[in-house]
């Protein structure tokens, strides 16, 4: 194997991936394990949670977490769990995440709002938090939060969600520069339109009566004529977590094909 197809592998490196029961979650452990990584699963669903780590097994070392993104005693025993059964840890992939509910600002109550900005923001910090340590110990590593193209342009009726995706990309700046002197790296990742439950759901409350519709219209407007996969969202996490992106630090890489460019 040539060094630079070496870099990007993840031989022996160990994971935490949160929402990860997730359409992109999913596919994130499954080529993480391919790649040679031990993978701790952490989702809020102890039955999805059982059903993901059943189709990942063939694949890798993996185990499993229960957690809300936003407990911190359960992201604190997630990660502890993390410790006690691969030894340490060189990875995290914030990725839980909801879409919330689509109304207008004036519509919106307070619970509505900082529902999805504990799940989107608290939860991503949380995370970081109790995996600084282990990755201090480590002697670096690398952390990756899902953000979204909605962490860069606003869009209607899309307040809390638009607000805690730009939230996330303020946290990661600012853990890149805490934590680059430990060797840290730092990313996110905004996705555009993956074609996944998410979208499913945003396109539902948007366009309920024509959902087909919508979709159209977004497609129309991404360079690329179609949605994202999130197999394709899986290669962009495996690169920023893999050796492979070692001067990438305090960064969001788009994965949209091309919707921010126009």
């Amino acid at each position: 194997m040539s060094k630079a197809a070496q870099r990007q592998r993840l031989d022996n490196k160990v994971a935490i991936i949160t929402g990860a029961t997730g359409g992109i979650g999913e596919a994130t452990a499954r080529l993480f394990l391919d790649l040679g990584a031990k993978v701790m699963l952490v989702a809020r669903s102890a039955d999805k949670l059982a059903a993901s780590r059943g189709r990942l097994e063939a694949h890798g070392e993996v185990a499993g977490s229960i957690s809300e993104a936003a407990d911190e005693a359960g992201m604190a025993a997630a990660v502890e769990a993390t410790l006690d059964r691969f030894g340490g840890l060189d990875i995290l992939i914030a990725n839980a995440g909801t879409e919330g509910v689509v109304k207008p600002i004036e519509a919106l109550s307070v619970e509505e709002f900082e529902d999805t900005m504990r799940t989107n923001v608290t939860g991503v910090w949380l995370a970081m938090k109790h995996c600084v340590g282990p990755l201090k110990a480590r002697g670096g590593g690398s952390i990756v939060a899902l953000s979204s193209i909605a962490g860069v342009i606003g869009f209607p009726a899309m307040a809390p969600y638009i607000a805690s995706k730009h939230a996330v990309y303020g946290l990661v700046k600012t853990a890149a520069l805490e934590l680059g002197p430990s060797k840290i790296r730092v990313n996110a990742v905004g996705p555009g339109p993956i074609d996944n439950r998410m979208i499913d759901s945003l396109q539902n409350q948007l366009a309920p009566d024509d959902p087909e519709a919508l979709r159209q219209g977004i497609e129309a407007s991404i360079a690329m004529g179609r949605y994202g996969k999130n197999e394709e969202v899986a290669y962009l996490l495996a690169f920023l977590a893999s050796d492979a992106s070692s001067y990438c630090n305090g960064s969001i890489y788009m994965m949209d094909g091309g919707y921010v460019a126009a």
